[in-house]
């Protein structure tokens, strides 16, 4: 019964676009919910979910992160795995107020400038240039592209949903090149390694890795950063909130407010009232 589940699990997170990371999490997550439980799948109610979410919060003392990432698990599992009629209504824990890190914009250049391999660095520079997630730039595909327009489409990005995103000018001849050089054609991905096969997140994480490092940049840094450093650096240019929120896919403008929050005031132009006293 347990490879059952596992197998449910990942074939439904695959079918509905989810990164690697998602699928191995809410695998993880629901093995645990069963084998705290201790019933058979066929049993399990909306009493079992909340039962052990109390458990972890109270006897495990898991962080409020964990427990959202239990309560998402566990309810995707209920309700479109089981197809179970049961809305898991309660609030989810909050995070602590941080701000994401964020590169500025020397920053970022020196850590473009540190990637040697050429293929390596346009996947870097599309993430950032475009504000996109690891899985979204791992599984664009040529036919995604319109190149001499300069942007794309993200097919099926979080929450299921189409976006556009811009391809900046300064990679539109290298990604003519990495066509022509590797022979793709319309359904194939973008980014393929040596043996014709899609990238691993884990090779993209080593990459962003090894830049910060030669970079001799102290902040902690991974993919996602540079997504939010592409929202930042957009608002510090004059971008609207709404353009952000269009371009990132979030569903709402709150979402993005965030990245007002870590624009420098100067760039945003925000003038203190006592300049007008």
């Amino acid at each position: 019964m347990v490879l059952d589940v596992a197998s449910a699990i990942v074939r439904e997170c695959r079918r509905r676009g989810y990164s690697e990371r998602t699928v191995e999490s809410y695998t993880s997550c629901v093995l645990k919910f069963i084998e705290f439980s201790k019933k058979t799948i066929d049993i399990l109610n909306k009493q079992d979910a909340l039962n052990f979410l109390l458990y972890l919060k109270e006897e495990r003392k898991a962080a409020g992160n964990t427990l959202n990432v239990y309560h998402m698990a566990i309810r995707f599992f209920l309700e479109d795995i089981l197809h179970k009629n049961m809305k898991l209504n309660i609030k989810y824990s909050k995070r602590p107020e941080k701000l994401p890190e964020f590169l500025t914009k020397e920053e970022t250049k020196m850590l473009i400038g540190k990637i040697v391999n050429w293929k390596h660095r346009l996947m870097i520079e599309i993430m950032y240039g475009g504000g996109l997630r690891l899985n979204e730039l791992l599984n664009l595909k040529v036919k995604d592209l319109l190149i001499e327009n300069s942007y794309g489409f993200i097919r099926q990005g979080k929450g299921r949903k189409d976006r556009i995103f811009v391809l900046s000018k300064v990679c539109v001849d290298k990604i003519k090149n990495l066509i022509e050089m590797e022979k793709l054609e319309g359904d194939d991905f973008l980014f393929l390694t040596n043996r014709r096969e899609r990238y691993s997140e884990r090779s993209v994480q080593e990459i962003v890795k090894r830049a910060t490092l030669l970079a001799g940049i102290k902040k902690e840094v991974h993919p996602h950063t540079l997504r939010h450093t592409f929202a930042t650096h957009l608002i510090q240019n004059g971008a609207s909130l709404n353009e952000v929120q269009t371009l990132l896919g979030h569903k709402s403008p709150e979402t993005s407010m965030i990245y007002v929050h870590m624009a420098s005031p100067n760039m945003i132009n925000i003038k203190s009232p006592l300049d007008s006293l």
